[in-house]
């Protein structure tokens, strides 16, 4: 695949569309092609007060924004020229080889599940996060496409994370964790507690993981409603700022400390990059047969960007189609259930 074209929800995000431009710009080129979708008029004035162009950046005008605080589903349906719903449509019409958004998640969710479909087989398509851990890159899944789930929807997600982390960060054997109160079986609540009686047999379980075994490491998967991932994984985000923060103003409070941290600095950008949500972009939204990219709300240009990098990439490697078939692949090799 020579050229990407990747389908950008311009008007989505809370820096929606300053940020959103400045990142398309930054991330085109080089086989990248943007399409940004919202408001012609407020995207081209976004370009030219900005003083940037690029060949490889056209816009796709969308007369409408969901707003965040509309119901995702129903301003959807009701607003079929949203910058979300064009953007994905774009993808499901063929004019795009993937979409992203870092706006309203429940619009984007709904807009992919009405205009790109499920894969076949697939009860709840889930957010697939990735997060840094002393041993390695965990996936968290779901990371707030459900804020509700059923029993039956953990083996799914813990097949989905499974062959994310194998075929996409090149895990073996991934071991997957289900997020829990406590480690012992019968700790959590009584959707938990089933939804281990329905993990127990399925490859790579290890049983139930707390949230301190995140950044430990202990599961390259973990297993969770929407709700609490999406929890999660803000409050490890915002943990991970904060004691960057604490680190820095520390060793600036003093002169032996300015000269070790001047000592240490690439060591210290590298960790920030690591912790840095904007280094990652974005997380893939698993299970509708077009690739979708949903971003930090709070994203500036260089998550834009690196959002969109992550969509390419993820186009680029046929993944939307390597997925599909390892999934059906994965569940037709399962014994039927009792």
């Amino acid at each position: 695949m020579s050229e990407v074209t990747i389908a950008l929800d311009a008007m989505g995000g809370d820096n929606a569309p300053h940020e959103l431009v400045r990142g398309a710009v930054d991330a085109s080129g080089g086989g990248i092609r943007v399409l940004l979708v919202g408001d012609e008029s407020v995207l081209r004035a976004e370009l030219d007060s900005n003083g940037r162009s690029a060949a490889d950046v056209e816009i796709v005008h969308a007369p409408q924004v969901v707003g965040s605080s509309e119901d995702g589903a129903r301003a959807v349906r009701a607003k079929p020229g949203s910058s979300v719903a064009v953007a994905c449509r774009l993808v499901g019409e063929g004019e795009a080889q993937a979409v992203m958004s870092a706006g309203h998640t429940g619009a984007m969710l709904a807009a992919c599940t009405l205009h790109l479909r499920r894969v076949p087989g697939v009860m709840r398509p889930g957010i697939a996060v990735v997060m840094p851990s002393s041993r390695g890159p965990v996936v968290l899944l779901d990371a707030g496409a459900n804020a509700e789930a059923r029993p039956e929807h953990y083996p799914q997600f813990a097949l989905m994370g499974r062959l994310f982390a194998r075929d996409v960060l090149g895990l073996a054997d991934p071991r997957v964790g289900l997020l829990s109160i406590g480690e012992e079986a019968g700790r959590g609540s009584e959707l938990v507690q089933a939804a281990h009686s329905l993990l127990e047999d399925t490859p790579g379980f290890i049983g139930n993981v707390e949230g301190r075994d995140i950044p430990r490491g202990l599961a390259d998967v973990v297993v969770t409603d929407g709700f609490t991932g999406n929890v999660a994984l803000k409050l490890y985000e915002g943990a991970a700022g904060f004691l960057f923060t604490e680190v820095r103003d520390a060793v600036q409070a003093t002169l032996a400390g300015r000269i070790g941290a001047l000592l240490a600095r690439r060591s210290l950008r590298r960790v920030r990059d690591r912790l840095d949500p904007d280094t990652y972009g974005g997380a893939y939204l698993l299970g509708v047969r077009g690739l979708a990219v949903i971003g930090h709300g709070n994203a500036g240009s260089r998550g834009i960007a690196n959002a969109v990098r992550l969509a390419a990439r993820g186009a680029r490697e046929g993944l939307v189609a390597q997925f599909a078939g390892a999934l059906a692949g994965e569940a037709a090799a399962q014994p039927p259930a009792a």
